[in-house]
């Protein structure tokens, strides 16, 4: 059965707006912070592969978006820790990233999903603790999208919003970025 073309819409549409948001975000941070550089990047690709026709199947969309979350996340949560003098947390979240990256070939999809889903969330948990002890409102509205992306996925509702789950998701993603990269401009002044 062929999707609904408001379907295809929708889903284009979060996949270009994250992707647009992701590479401003890269563009921005790339001469404070490149391991969020490169994070936000990781983003735009996971996005972008989905956009282009006949280019990707769903298996490598699946391992983009597999990559993004658990490289890409823990980059952009790397600096943040980093930065606040945290390094024990952020050695802890990129080393665990890479070993669910390596691992992912050994995991059911099941398995990648749940791990995905856990990174998403510990990647916003500690955001989220490190932007409310450092004043980071910017940081604070990054955390908490970040978590309500990974909490909404976890749901068993097939539409939010009227619209498909994983494009509310991708939107709620999007605004996470936006709001992540402000914290890390911010982060950068207050540290100057």
């Amino acid at each position: 059965m062929a999707p609904k073309p408001e379907a295809e819409w929708s889903a284009a549409l979060s996949h270009l707006v994250l992707g647009v948001v992701s590479l401003h975000a890269a563009v921005s941070t790339a001469e404070a912070s490149r391991g969020a550089a490169a994070g936000f990047l990781l983003q735009v690709l996971a996005a972008t592969t989905t956009l282009a026709p006949g280019l990707s199947t769903h298996e490598d969309c699946l391992a983009g978006a597999w990559v993004a979350t658990v490289i890409g996340l823990p980059l952009l949560a790397f600096d943040f820790h980093w930065v606040n003098g945290d390094r024990s947390s952020a050695n802890l979240l990129l080393g665990g990233g890479m070993v669910l990256a390596v691992a992912g070939g050994h995991l059911g999809p099941e398995g990648r999903s749940v791990a995905g889903q856990a990174m998403l969330l510990v990647v916003a948990v500690t955001i989220l603790i490190v932007a409310v002890f450092t004043g980071n409102t910017y940081g604070m509205w990054g955390g908490a999208m970040l978590g309500v992306a990974g909490f909404l996925s976890r749901l068993e509702e097939d539409r939010l919003l009227l619209l498909p789950k994983e494009d509310v998701c991708r939107w709620a993603l999007a605004v996470g970025s936006w709001a992540y990269c402000r914290a890390l401009h911010t982060q950068r002044l207050q540290w100057e």
